[in-house]
């Protein structure tokens, strides 16, 4: 048994080696995703020139992902959903209840609220947007109401993981190419300013969206099973490779959500 195969390698990508099983996704008993139609298995249906829209949740990546590692995983998630709207949405749905505690959190918004950028409805923000030690005093921007969501959930649950996604190449506009660029740039510095966040940046390592990505994973403008199915080999790979890049960090995850930790090491 060759123990580098489980432990930080030096020069590798989080994308090099593609893990079974969830790898060390594994470690967490529940995980909840936070997003929109990419989160929640949406399929595109179309029939008499009507485009439907349909959360199949049980073919999101989070439920591939669920069925790999042998954990929960919650999908926290809506097509359409953006960071302005999940707090009501979320409130709605109970997902601030104690049930749904989770050891680590998966956040992919930012999609929708480009497009909501780009109309001028709402801005993108800056860091300077976020109290680090208040969310209720977060601006009303972008940033403001993402990293709110992170606040809340800390508060709820103290020591839990949080990944923070940035978006794929997928050919739009340049100008929204750009509004991606800046938030991921913004998810940088958010993991930077609040404890326990990492960022999955599938942005800069996943492969590219394109017509032949689409060709064979998409169905209309949006994933289709096998995309979805791909989508969550590449979350679980990304999050085993954070894990051997941080051990330390992820020794007690264990006592996340319990009354006890091990002073001995970093909590």
């Amino acid at each position: 048994m060759d123990l580098k195969y489980f432990m930080k390698n030096e020069g590798e990508k989080p994308l090099d080696r593609i893990v079974q099983n969830g790898g060390f996704c594994g470690i967490f008993r529940k995980i909840a995703c936070i997003g929109d139609s990419m989160s929640s298995g949406e399929h595109e249906s179309f029939e008499n020139d009507a485009k439907g829209f349909n959360d199949y949740y049980e073919y999101s990546w989070g439920q591939f992902l669920a069925r790999d590692a042998g954990c929960t995983v919650y999908n926290f998630s809506k097509g359409g959903m953006t960071a302005k709207a999940y707090d009501k949405f979320a409130r709605e749905q109970g997902f601030y209840d104690e049930a749904y505690k989770s050891q680590a959190y998966v956040v992919a918004l930012g999609a929708n609220d480009v497009k909501h950028i780009l109309a001028g409805e709402i801005e993108l923000g800056t860091l300077d947007d976020v109290d680090p030690t208040d969310y209720a005093k977060n601006s009303p921007t972008f940033i403001g109401y993402y990293a709110a969501i992170i606040g809340r959930y800390q508060a709820l649950q103290p020591k839990a993981k949080f990944f923070l996604m940035t978006i794929p190449h997928d050919g739009r506009s340049e100008e929204t190419q750009e509004l991606y660029d800046k938030h991921a740039e913004l998810l940088y510095g958010l993991a930077k300013m609040l404890p326990n966040c990492y960022v999955l940046d599938i942005r800069a390592h996943a492969p590219e969206l394109d017509e032949e990505f689409k060709r064979v994973f998409y169905l209309g403008g949006h994933m289709n099973a096998c995309g979805y199915r791909l989508f969550a080999l590449m979350v679980e790979s990304y999050i085993d490779y954070i894990i051997r890049q941080y051990p330390e960090d992820f020794a007690q995850v264990g006592f996340i959500g319990r009354p006890y930790h091990n002073a001995n090491y970093k909590w």
